[in-house]
């Protein structure tokens, strides 16, 4: 590696120590080491250098420094580029910040003698006839349709491929990616699945039909979505933004045409994530 990019929350003073240690170890290594400009305005004392609005593609790695919201923001800022991304986890549950801030200077160790791999992820991007999001218009887990402003349930009419599926009368409905199988789509009552599944799943927030399930889907689907509220507007998230949009505002979700790179560390699994965040195998015959 020759260059890194670091992207964080504001750093309390507790960390500290870490991200020093982060910068010595790449600066040991001989790495050109560079900050988001978000990261140096979060913490000027230290970040040194002209900052980067942008990541280009000829950085090998962002090291994104908090916990999974965090690494999402990474991966706002590098987009297209596909730069991968290592999330080290400043805070509790994190399932994309698999790197816990006491195994730092071992995941480094490993990281410097090419002991990892990188993971690609399927992003979902959702097309419309408006400037939604700045652009960026795609997300790492979900795409979610919500109710705003009223207790009042939204309708929302669905077909996949062109043809009709079904017509959802609930709170909302999300779109996850394999990736967001744990987030949002999992509190909903949707299946996990693993990180290189090639599906999505449609997933009713608090549907007023009880016969109503989460849908796995081919990922290479086509989903078409029109929405009806008692209110003029109603909300659209991609992961942890979201912004409201009219009624006859018709949504067009599928996969982006690019990816998410994650690095994973030698050692660190997705099946030993699942448990130690959700807390499987907690039983005593285990």
């Amino acid at each position: 590696m020759r260059k890194i990019v670091i992207h964080g929350l504001a750093i309390k003073k507790e960390w500290e120590k870490y991200v020093t240690l982060i910068k010595d170890r790449i600066t040991k290594e001989g790495v050109s080491v560079s900050y988001t400009s978000l990261f140096k305005r979060r913490n000027p004392h230290l970040a040194e250098g002209i900052p980067l609005e942008e990541i280009p593609d000829d950085y090998e790695a962002v090291f994104s420094l908090g916990g999974d919201g965090t690494f999402l923001e990474s991966l706002l800022i590098v987009g297209e580029s596909e730069v991968p991304i290592l999330g080290i986890n400043m805070g509790r549950l994190g399932f994309l910040a698999s790197i816990s801030k006491e195994y730092i200077k071992e995941s480094l160790s490993l990281l410097f003698e090419g002991k990892y791999q990188i993971e690609k992820r399927s992003l979902i991007s959702i097309d419309s006839n408006l400037n939604l999001f700045d652009g960026k218009c795609y997300a790492l887990n979900e795409c979610a349709i919500l109710r705003k402003d009223t207790s009042s349930m939204i309708m929302i009419k669905c077909h996949i491929n062109d043809e009709y599926l079904n017509t959802y009368w609930a709170d909302g409905l999300m779109v996850s990616t394999p990736t967001g199988s744990t987030g949002y789509s999992l509190s909903c009552g949707g299946p996990l699945m693993m990180p290189d599944a090639k599906d999505f799943v449609i997933t009713p927030v608090s549907p007023h039909n009880l016969n109503v399930r989460p849908l796995i889907i081919s990922d290479e689907s086509v989903l078409k979505f029109q929405i009806a509220t008692r209110e003029r507007k109603y909300l659209i998230s991609l992961d942890s933004r979201s912004e409201a949009i009219e009624n006859d505002i018709e949504i067009i979700v599928r996969k982006a045409h690019f990816y998410g790179k994650l690095i994973r560390i030698e050692g660190v699994h997705f099946p030993d994530t699942m448990r130690n965040k959700l807390g499987w195998g907690l039983d005593k015959r285990n």
